[in-house]
């Protein structure tokens, strides 16, 4: 162990630092981060919380991972360069215990596992990810790097630690976070984390701890003074109630003889890091850390977690990074889970939704479109195979498809090429036609009201303003019955027939720009069929009328395609 080990680690009781240490170290943190945060404002990074193998992805997962491309693609719309990072957590007691129980070597089961995930990504048609896995050799000296720098920081020291151990959750939990129950299985009086409902046990050991309860007060003000930087609010609530009650120093190495199956602690091959600063890290390897001074994409924009590991994302990585003079980030957006008939999902009650069967029955952007329409932020969503196809059928054949295919009937004859001089008109119009005001009104409405909940994340609640405005265009077509317009002949009946074409074309044109994050295969075709240029479909054009100037010039350059549009969403087996 060199100098500087020995130092720091010579008595678990030894705080190390003076008062008049401690304010300058938190302003040299503060400077370094400033420092190290100067990415271009053009960059956005959504990270996904790396999954651990020790099972099969489910539909949690999944939507996990349509919530982090939709907003990465969302991103795109607005003419950012974005970095979408994913992978796989695989160190750990519970990834050592689970390869022995499965007779297999620890990497090869992990392995497996890994691919699964991976070939999840490549399923759920996910923007290009930046794949990594805690096994990889770039990560484990971004580890090592990351712990040698909180040494040198003076934020851990070794010490006795004593508390309730779970192993499902790799995580300590104190008196107050334990509550004692009845095993259902054996019937016997057990302990359990009430926030995970997982089994603990007492555990005592020597271990390398961070200073975690210094850092109380300072992640209270960052959130407090950002908002949003939790959401939702409930979550928000929860972490700062957690901060206010009181932080303990935090566990971050196990003995080595209890855990192998890790990243060794540098210096000392007796003790194994914690696995959970392990994992966390993986957001910075990702770009580029520790070889960067200036990193492309860190601190992350949006870091998508489910709400079971908030604690971990909104307590212990903040502070990490305080401690190791990083850029915190942006958001952390923590998404409720699934249920099934408003029941947790478990192979025990066999009401485990697998994805990959879920995409080959549906369709990856059907199915996209019903996990992000019905999944929950704040609060539990609730899956069923009733209620996609009702979405399929209500939503996107009913009010998107039906409305598309009616007005780019070859018997309508819309006539593309007017449509940019009908939006100006339309546009400029001080007393438009009061058949048309109603739609016209929810048209420019609309991007400002999609926006406003996109931002947040709260897709689901953008995807209703969107199909209610999909229901007023069908409304406003069986109104002004097209279909008789066409018989008339005369030159006010069929410039009146082009209008209320281009009304319901264009509310379908805005809608599939908006929905691109989500469901970006079908929106391409749709809009293709419109011919709307590929320049013409970033969120700009989302505002009313503007989007037809190359369709008239006839400069889009958009071939027909083979794929007719009654056939954007065929009927379901």
């Amino acid at each position: 162990m060199n100098r500087l080990y020995r130092r720091v680690f010579s008595g678990g009781a030894d705080r190390l630092a003076s008062t008049k240490y401690q304010l300058r170290l938190f302003a040299t943190s503060r400077a370094v981060a400033t420092t190290v945060a100067s990415k271009s404002p053009d960059n956005f990074y959504v990270t996904q919380p790396i999954f651990y193998v020790n099972s099969v992805p489910h539909i949690g997962h999944f939507y996990t991972i349509v919530l982090s491309d939709t907003i990465t693609r969302y991103a795109q719309l607005q003419g950012k360069s974005t970095k979408l990072s994913a992978g796989t957590d695989e160190h750990g007691l519970k990834i050592q215990q689970a390869a022995e129980k499965a007779g297999k070597e620890t990497l090869a089961f992990c392995t497996q596992f890994s691919d699964s995930f991976r070939a999840l990504q490549k399923a759920s048609n996910t923007s290009d990810i930046d794949y990594i896995r805690t096994t990889d050799p770039k990560h484990f000296k971004a580890v090592e790097h990351f712990w040698n720098v909180l040494v040198e920081r003076g934020h851990i020291y070794k010490g006795e630690h004593s508390g309730w151990y779970a192993v499902s959750d790799e995580a300590y939990y104190t008196e107050s976070q334990i509550e004692e129950r009845i095993d259902e299985k054996t019937g016997e009086r057990k302990k359990y984390a009430i926030e995970s409902g997982q089994p603990v046990e007492w555990v005592s050991e020597v271990n390398y701890k961070f200073r975690l309860s210094e850092f109380r007060d300072r992640l209270v003000q960052w959130i407090e003074s950002n908002p949003d930087v939790v959401y939702p609010e409930i979550r928000r609530n929860e972490v700062l109630g957690w901060l206010k009650s009181g932080l303990e120093d935090l566990s971050i190495s196990r003995p080595r003889s209890r855990l192998q199956w890790g990243i060794p602690v540098p210096n000392d091959s007796d003790h194994t890091i914690y696995v959970w600063v392990d994992a966390l890290v993986n957001y910075a390897t990702v770009d580029g850390y520790p070889s960067k001074s200036n990193p492309t994409f860190f601190p992350p924009d949006v870091q998508v977690v489910g709400k079971d590991i908030v604690r971990f994302h909104a307590v212990y990585w903040p502070a990490l990074l305080m401690a190791a003079g990083l850029p915190l980030p942006r958001r952390i957006l923590a998404h409720a889970h699934w249920t099934m008939g408003s029941q947790k999902m478990s192979k025990s009650k066999g009401n485990v939704v697998d994805p990959f069967e879920a995409i080959e029955q549906y369709g990856i952007d059907p199915l996209r479109y019903f996990m992000i329409r019905n999944g929950g932020i704040a609060n539990d969503g609730d899956y069923s195979s009733e209620e996609v196809v009702v979405r399929y059928k209500k939503d996107l054949v009913g009010q998107l498809a039906n409305l598309a295919s009616r007005c780019l009937s070859d018997r309508l004859g819309a006539d593309l090429a007017l449509f940019a001089k009908i939006a100006d008109q339309q546009y400029q119009a001080s007393s438009p036609d009061k058949r048309d005001l109603e739609l016209r009104g929810a048209l420019v409405a609309l991007p400002d009201k999609v926006k406003q909940q996109f931002d947040k994340s709260e897709f689901g609640r953008g995807l209703g303003y969107i199909f209610d405005t999909l229901a007023v265009a069908n409304k406003h077509i069986s109104d002004n019955e097209p279909w008789k317009l066409v018989k008339n002949k005369d030159a006010e009946s069929q410039a009146r027939l082009q209008v209320v074409l281009f009304y319901s074309l264009e509310a379908v044109r805005i809608a599939a720009i908006m929905l691109q994050p989500v469901m970006p295969d079908k929106t391409s075709l749709l809009l293709d069929h419109l011919h709307v240029a590929r320049q013409d479909r970033d969120w700009s054009k989302t505002r009313f009328g503007s989007g037809w100037t190359s369709v008239s010039s006839g400069s889009a350059d958009i071939e027909n395609p083979k794929e007719s549009i009654s056939q954007l969403f065929p009927k379901l087996a």
